[in-house]
């Protein structure tokens, strides 16, 4: 009997994937970068695209949340200006489909990016625009893929309210979601209850980083308090798990797993900023293994120097995954996607299960 081929970079490149934790302003090609920065004035740490991938890579690999997130000063210098915006925007789009993504939720906050004169709206519809060239031009090149917004309220400032009113308003125009970001530590989410409140009330769905600078008192308060559908990482729910390998669950990593709630898990990102050791030991799998809706995530293409592909790759190699399990948590994102069941359904079906249906392949190895 012959043996199946080993997954190489080729094969999981055309996989299908689905991606839900992804930021705008962290996947930047540094090409772009550094010539919207040249025309705004913005000084970057250097202006040679490759060397500054190399910087973005080594800052974010500080083991320090508050030192990661200060990377994205210069991206969102460049994402000030309609012009800006589009470009961005696009580019994201046309980058995923090259990843093989059929399935992708971004998020950003728009009250981020008002130091050019841009009002919330003309932001929003900005990035609306130019997600929808990317769209098309991707469709037109025979790579698909649908792409949903998540507007971000920023968790340490006072606007989510009103950012809850921009999910709203655009809800039928391609925002699918909100979510609340920023520092994790010393900004609970329940000082945003009003938003939440405001977004039940106008059946919005939303997600919450919890559970990776901060354990499980703010992942309780994501879900217990906020109502949160998803958790943005969550990695930190292992703390109720005292024995990942006999799987005995606390009450609140019970009812994670047993309501299928998705963990937006993002492995390179968590080694940077200190919340997983390895990718061999990060909670992902063992979470997989036990049960837990987990999907698999870039959340800062450029900062972390990723892509689904890498993601992806990464767990084979160091993780021992396979087919099979690759295809358990593009499932899992596709399910849990901010979307209409009928379209998940069909997303399934028609796209990321005969994906995965690949001939000489043992779904085991």
């Amino acid at each position: 009997m012959t043996a199946a081929p080993r997954i190489d970079n080729d094969t999981l490149r055309r996989l299908p994937k689905a991606v839900l934790h992804d930021h705008l302003d962290g996947g930047l090609r540094p090409a772009t970068l550094v010539e919207l920065a040249d025309a705004v004035g913005h000084t970057l740490p250097t202006t040679d695209p490759e060397e500054l991938a190399a910087w973005y890579y080594e800052a974010a690999n500080s083991g320090d949340l508050v030192r990661y997130i200060a990377t994205f000063e210069h991206t969102l210098a460049v994402m000030q200006t309609r012009e800006g915006l589009l470009r961005t925007a696009e580019e994201y789009v046309l980058d995923l489909a090259a990843d093989g993504v059929v399935y992708g939720e971004v998020r950003y906050a728009p009250e981020l990016m008002l130091d050019g004169g841009l009002t919330l709206p003309e932001v929003v519809e900005a990035v609306q625009e130019g997600l929808a060239a990317g769209m098309a031009k991707a469709a037109a090149a025979g790579t698909p893929v649908r792409v949903g917004t998540l507007l971000c309220g920023m968790r340490m400032f006072d606007r989510t309210r009103e950012i809850a009113d921009l999910a709203v308003a655009y809800r039928d125009a391609g925002v699918v979601g909100f979510d609340i970001a920023g520092a994790e530590d010393g900004f609970p989410a329940a000082d945003h209850l009003a938003a939440f409140a405001y977004l039940r009330s106008e059946s919005v769905p939303f997600t919450i980083h919890a559970g990776e600078a901060h354990g499980l008192p703010s992942i309780h308060q994501a879900l217990q308090v906020c109502g949160a559908q998803r958790i943005g990482h969550g990695v930190r729910i292992t703390e109720d798990i005292p024995d990942l390998a006999a799987g005995k669950l606390g009450r609140l990593a019970a009812w994670v797993r047993d309501r299928r709630i998705a963990l937006e898990m993002c492995p390179t990102s968590n080694l940077q900023t200190g919340a997983a050791a390895s990718i061999a030991g990060h909670p992902i799998t063992a979470l997989k293994d036990l049960g837990f809706r987990v999907t698999l995530n870039t959340d800062n293409r450029l900062v972390s120097g990723t892509t689904m592909t890498r993601e992806m790759s990464l767990l084979v190699e160091e993780a021992g995954w396979t087919l099979d399990d690759l295809r358990t948590v593009t499932v899992n994102a596709v399910k849990s996607a901010f979307l209409p069941y009928d379209e998940r359904v069909a997303l399934i079906r028609d796209v990321i299960l005969p994906g995965y249906d690949l001939p000489g392949y043992d779904a085991a190895r």
